[in-house]
Parts: structure tokens; sequence; C-alpha cells
């Protein structure tokens, strides 16, 4: 099959394209390799997951921004699935500049919906969106404090499902861009019939992520750890995430893919079985011989002390589960950081 992946350059969705060349699929990659920039981060590796692709020998490269809409429906023609993955993806990044976050992560959407609409057949359409949907409702969840966690009340003790409240409440512009995004896919499947999966992602983590302080929390550790760069903790480090190795995710997508739903929304994560707060991040690299230097900060606003996802209707749908625990995927990661140690100084 045709296989179209916008943000083809990043973390994500350079192990789709990957993925799916492996299995011998036609494989373009569609991005405008403007992240660090835009994170006004160093650009000193931006470009290392685009030259991976070019060493796998058979993926289409196309440098192009999804605002584009002739160019991003040209290039749409006879594909069979969009993985889009292509977004601003710093919620700090989307209270500084709000436009530009709202154009690359609502109207980008918009715009790839629609050119997958005019299409003669619609490809399947996988949209990447995020837990920050629900917002400040999370915090209302009623939690407990242990030793080096948080956890929520028994009522919410397998997660967050997808039925959770997503309105009155505080999003920030990433929370909201993200949301317009997903409602909209959601919409396209419902009035114009296109086949979309709306996964409202929770801590995606693996090799080839260049984790920053705004984003991707467990690289940047581990990398810090590395590299003995030092790490803000802001709060008081029991924060809990429910973490999946991005080649599961990869999985889920790849089985809505061929599954009969003509549309769904999945909170996709490694569930209540596969959670790390910052602290027992800290210890388990600790463990393995990593000193990572730490300072704590106030707490920065609108984060969730707890969010694990509710991931019933994943397995059930997708006959799908999270096959990597969060020591196996830590531990593959920490090995990669370090073999890869000079991309990080």
């Amino acid at each position: 099959m045709k296989v179209l992946v916008t943000g083809g350059g990043g973390f994500i969705g350079s192990h789709v394209c990957e993925y799916y060349a492996r299995r011998h699929h036609q494989v373009i990659a569609l991005d405008n390799l403007s992240r660090f920039k835009l994170l006004k981060k160093s650009s000193a590796n931006a470009l290392y997951n685009w030259n991976h692709l070019s060493k796998l020998g058979v993926i289409r490269r196309v440098r192009m921004n999804i605002g584009d809409f002739s160019a991003l429906r040209k290039i749409m023609s006879g594909v069979n699935l969009v993985v889009h993955t292509a977004a601003q993806t710093a919620v700090t990044m989307s209270v500084l500049d709000p436009l530009t976050d709202f154009k690359s992560n609502a109207i980008g959407t918009l715009n790839l919906l629609e050119a997958a609409r005019q299409q003669k057949k619609p490809p399947v359409v996988v949209v990447c969106s995020t837990n920050k949907v629900y917002g400040e409702n999370v915090n209302q969840v009623r939690i407990r404090e242990l030793k080096t966690r948080y956890v929520f009340q028994k009522a919410y003790r397998l997660g967050i499902a997808e039925d959770f409240g997503v309105d009155l409440c505080e999003h920030t512009p990433y929370g909201c861009s993200k949301l317009s995004a997903d409602l909209y896919a959601q919409d396209y499947a419902r009035l114009y019939g296109v086949k979309t999966g709306v996964f409202r992602m929770s801590c995606i983590y693996g090799t080839r992520q260049f984790g920053v302080e705004d984003q991707g929390w467990i690289a940047w550790f581990v990398i810090a750890a590395v590299t003995k760069k030092p790490v803000t903790i802001f709060g008081d480090g029991k924060q809990v995430r429910d973490v999946l190795w991005v080649d599961d995710l990869i999985r889920a997508f790849d089985a809505f893919y061929g599954s009969h739903e003509k549309h769904t929304v999945l909170n996709m994560g490694g569930g209540v079985r596969n959670t790390l707060s910052l602290l027992e991040l800290v210890s388990f690299l600790k463990e393995r011989g990593f000193s990572l230097k730490t300072r704590f900060a106030p707490w920065r606003s609108s984060d969730q002390k707890v969010y694990i996802s509710n991931i019933r209707k994943a397995k059930r749908v997708l006959a799908w589960e999270p096959q990597t625990s969060p020591g196996e995927g830590v531990s593959r990661l920490v090995e990669w950081c370090v073999q890869n140690k000079n991309l990080f100084l």
C-alpha cells in the first residue's frame, strides 16, 4: 500500500515511516523540518531522523508545509493511509506563540482532512491527538499522595476514559489547538465518511527522540543523565504518566488501519500497568549508575499531577495491548543515548 506520514522527520513520524518501509510498502515522508526552530533549540540534531530515513533507501522524502493545501492534495493522490504526526508539540511554545501553534495544529489538520476528503478514494487517516484535550478537568479527579507518586482515587483506578469531560476548563493554547483538530477529525468521519482514528496520546517514548525540557520528558531525563546536564523538576516530582514505547504505538495505528472500525477515538498510552513518576525515573537511572543532577522549581501552569490512559477500549477495538514495560523501554533508550552521546553534546 501507499503510506503518507506527515511530520515524517520527527520522532514518532520517522518510526512510522521505518515500520511501513521495512514491510515493503511505498512510503512518503513529509516534513517542513521546523520543530527545533519553533522550540528555539539547537538545530544540530534536527536532521538526524530525516537523514536516517534516507539510509533506508525506499522512502520518498518531501520537504513541505501542510499549510500548502494544493501541494498536499496532490501528494495524497493514491495514498491508502495517512498517519498525521506533524504538529507543534510543546505546551510552553503554545503559550509564547499561540498563533503559530493554532496554524500548525488546527489549520494544518483541517487542510489534511480536506485534502483526504477530496481524493477519489479517501485514505484512512490516523490523527495524533493528546491527553491535553482533557485540560484541567483531570486535576479535579481526587488523588492520594504516596512516597514517590500520586495515584488516582479508586473510581479512576484504570485511568481516564474517552468519555471524560473536555469542557469548561483550562486547556492552554496547545490543548485548544489539538482539541480543535481532534473534533474536526471526528466530524470528517461522521459527515463525509473519511475513516479516521483519533489517538489521544499520553507519554510516548523511544529511540531517536530528542527530548527537551518542554516536551519528551523521559528522553530529556535520560539525555541529561548520560551527558551530565542538570534537570529542573517542576513541582515535587511525584506527578505520574502512563508511558508507551513507540513501537507499541505504531502497532496500534496499524491495527486501526486493518480494523473494521469506520471511526474511533482512543486514549492511547501504556495504561495503568505501565506508569512512571519523575522521581521514579530519577531513581531508575541512579540504580543504573547515572547520577542525575536535579533542582526543583514551582509547579507549571496546567500541569496534570496524574494522567493515566484507560486503554480498555483500545484493547477491545484493536485487539492490541502494550508489550514493552517501562523498565525494558527506558533501558533501551539509555543504551541508544549512550551509543549516540555525541548527538547531545
